[in-house]
């Protein structure tokens, strides 16, 4: 059965380019997914929060509570709006289409301006988001696969499984 479920994915081939707002999605997820942002949102969600009851309690001035409101605030645009948006600009890769091949030996990425074979052990993970499946090389590099690029749930539910039997991580 092994054997037969391998071949099936030899020769699996999508092609797809980039939707902006589902890229900008994407990276809002990877970037809510790293431990230090997450850590870093709770403390100043928890500060926040605790100086508004101090605040309410007529316990600490306004100044205190003030900076923690402005630290929330900023902290959430930057995650949400900022960081996204600057790598999706920066980034000449989602203005550009590909063909990508799920092989036995690993991913395939092709361009116009070439290609790039990865071996499964090239991996370090991947995780599913709702737009996108992404495959990490390390915590900080990776790329992403669009969902909406297989033809129906099938495919989608085939390459999942392809990805957690081959990427260990």
């Amino acid at each position: 059965m092994q054997v037969a479920f391998l071949a099936i994915f030899a020769l699996m081939t999508i092609q797809f380019g980039y939707d902006k707002k589902q890229v900008l999605d994407g990276l809002r997820g990877h970037f809510f997914g790293r431990p230090e942002i997450r850590i870093m949102a709770i403390i100043i969600n928890v500060f926040a929060i605790l100086s508004a009851v101090l605040f309410y309690l007529k316990r600490i001035q306004p100044l205190p509570f003030l900076v923690f409101a402005l630290l929330w605030i900023v902290l959430w645009i930057s995650i949400r709006r900022i960081l996204p948006l600057s790598i999706y600009r920066r980034s000449a890769t989602f203005q550009d289409t590909f063909t990508l091949t799920l092989e036995d030996k690993g991913i395939l990425l092709q361009t116009k301006k070439g290609s790039q074979l990865w071996s499964w052990g090239d991996f370090s993970g991947f995780k599913e988001t709702a737009y996108f499946f992404h495959v990490y090389f390390n915590a900080r590099s990776f790329f992403l696969i669009p969902k909406d690029s297989f033809k129906d749930i099938t495919e989608i539910q085939d390459a999942r499984k392809l990805l957690k039997e081959r990427i260990k991580g």
